[in-house]
């Protein structure tokens, strides 16, 4: 199977996942639901870029890539415009989005990228196979 559909499938399970993490009510601790919902975000991050790039490019292209854009979605938390921030108060908003800024979730995002990494190396050495 090629490394973009494997990527794409391996981010459909986790976009999965983090939507039963935040949708369904598990009793988690406040700071695991906030927080693992990050890490989640994160690994699906680094994986809709491996199926984008398809395996091509550098090994470090991929989860660069994937840093800059969770930090770029973090940082766009701090730009307020009314049609935004109603959007952002909404299911879909919140999810998408966020709805405030919040530096710790930088870590969480990189927490995730780092723990999908060894999936993402997995899948790209598959070319070939």
């Amino acid at each position: 199977m090629r490394p973009a559909l494997l990527h794409l499938g391996a981010a459909l399970i986790v976009m999965a996942c983090g939507l039963v993490w935040r949708l369904v009510p598990m009793g988690l601790p406040g700071f695991f639901l906030n927080y693992g919902g990050g890490v989640l975000w994160g690994a699906m991050v680094l994986l809709l870029v491996g199926a984008v790039l398809g395996g091509r490019g550098r090994g470090w292209i991929t989860p660069l890539a994937a840093v800059g854009i969770a930090l770029a979605a973090e940082l766009f938390r701090l730009y307020h415009a009314p049609a935004l921030d109603a959007f952002r108060t909404t299911l879909a908003g919140a999810l998408l989005l966020g709805r405030i800024f919040n530096p710790w979730n930088i870590v969480a995002y990189g927490l995730g990228i780092a723990l999908a990494l060894p999936l993402h190396v997995l899948i790209r050495n598959t070319r070939g196979r």
